[in-house]
């Protein structure tokens, strides 16, 4: 699946030693942080959990799933993107390169709960604003995305 205009992922150095590790996540100076620090917010989901569709006109958001995995999904709504009505697909969290996920205003996101359970932190560039905050149903056709699928049979 191809990427989405805007769409970012930051990787991220682990530094390990007896006592566990060391992970930066995000600083100030990053310009993939360049529209600053709104809210820090936890959302703790339990496996098979599906959270989508959420969309803002706004804010931007930073994932980083801190422990379990995640399959995230993203489309385009935005009608001037190049990359509009196009699906993005990735998976973040345990076994899998650390990495922040930056998603712009405009690009619908969600996320679907492959381990037990996943601890899944962000980062909001606004405070809640529950006018900016939008929905789409989790089966819209326009989308047309399954949140069940499993992966693909090669």
């Amino acid at each position: 699946m191809a990427s989405i205009d805007g769409v970012e992922i930051k990787q991220l150095t682990t530094y390990p030693d007896p006592r566990g590790f060391f992970r930066e996540v995000i600083r100030v100076t990053d310009g993939f942080f360049g529209e600053g620090f709104g809210q820090w917010s936890h959302t703790k989901s339990y496996q098979g959990v599906v959270k989508a569709w959420h969309i803002h006109q706004r804010q931007v958001d930073w994932w980083y799933v801190a422990s379990g995995r995640v399959k995230v999904a993203l489309y385009d709504t935005r009608v001037d993107s190049p990359t509009h009505g196009q699906l993005q697909e990735l998976l973040l969290g345990d076994e899998i390169e650390p990495c922040v996920l930056k998603v712009p205003p405009g690009v619908a996101h969600g996320y679907r709960v492959l381990s037990a359970e996943a601890n899944l932190f962000y980062i909001t560039s606004n405070v809640y604003d529950p006018g900016d905050e939008g929905r789409i149903p989790h089966d819209d056709p326009t989308i047309g995305y399954d949140w069940l699928a499993g992966p693909a049979i090669t």
